[in-house]
């Protein structure tokens, strides 16, 4: 791993990709855009998309220029390096709120080492708020995160998080319904970053999945939440990482009873 004033650097550039990113995606927000369609017909991407990760990796490469850089659009490697750093990037994370005119979406940048997170900035310029993770804390706009003290699952607020496509909706359903039966209520944002930063600041106690979720998706909220005194593991309890299957979210006094509730979404 990189020494403390490496990682101060980095966590500093993470903070300003992600706020230069976010800048070109709040100049276009709620103008007529042009869609396109990815992987299906919810998966949706635009030029601001596009630009925006250009913007980020342009501003990463100013002050890293060798470092390898993992990121949601096509100029951009789609697997994070075992070894050495790398950077994460999700230029647009909640396209569709974007494009649909909803404040939720943000940029997110997360600076890594031998896989594991070392910095990382989201920053959602529609909600003005910015998120910031080490080199020792989690913060938003400044002030220290904490994740929630609720111990009891039928006062927790959970999300279950990441998207579901067609051919997946009965495990959409069991997710929705294993929720609905343990916890007190349900949220979802449609923007995984920020429903990540949502548990790291005590707004939710939980977030679940049991997908594999793309790592900039991912990585800067998983810190978050680490940093501000959640617990992330994989379905089977581990410590969850980039490459993980299934994603378990939580404050850690109900971290059981959600790593249950992810283990029955697909039976």
């Amino acid at each position: 791993m990189s020494g403390a004033e490496p990682n101060s650097g980095r966590v500093r550039v993470a903070v300003r990709a992600a706020s230069e990113g976010a800048a070109i995606a709040a100049d276009s927000f709620r103008t007529d855009l042009a869609v396109e369609t990815k992987g299906s017909k919810t998966d949706v991407v635009t030029q601001v998309d596009r630009d925006a990760q250009q913007t980020v990796i342009e501003t990463i490469r100013g002050a890293y220029p060798d470092d390898p850089i993992v990121g949601e659009e096509a100029n951009a490697l789609k697997a994070v390096p075992s070894s050495g750093p790398a950077w994460i990037v999700d230029p647009i994370d909640g396209t569709n709120n974007y494009v649909g005119g909803i404040r939720v979406f943000g940029t997110a940048v997360a600076a890594v080492d031998d896989g594991e997170p070392v910095g990382a900035a989201t920053v959602c310029p529609a909600l003005s708020d910015t998120y910031r993770v080490g080199p020792a804390g989690a913060f938003r706009n400044g002030e220290v995160l904490s994740v929630s003290d609720c111990d009891d699952p039928e006062a927790a607020t959970v999300c279950p998080t990441f998207w579901w496509d067609f051919d997946q909706r009965d495990q959409y359903n069991a997710a929705c319904r294993e929720v609905v039966h343990r916890f007190g209520d349900m949220r979802r944002f449609g923007c995984a970053q920020f429903e990540l930063a949502m548990v790291a600041s005590g707004a939710l106690d939980g977030a679940l999945t049991n997908l594999r979720a793309n790592p900039w998706d991912t990585v800067a909220g998983v810190q978050l939440i680490r940093e501000a005194g959640g617990v992330v593991t994989d379905l089977e309890g581990e410590r969850w990482r980039h490459d993980s299957t299934g994603l378990v979210a939580s404050n850690g006094a109900i971290h059981d009873d959600l790593l249950a509730a992810a283990r029955e979404i697909d039976g």
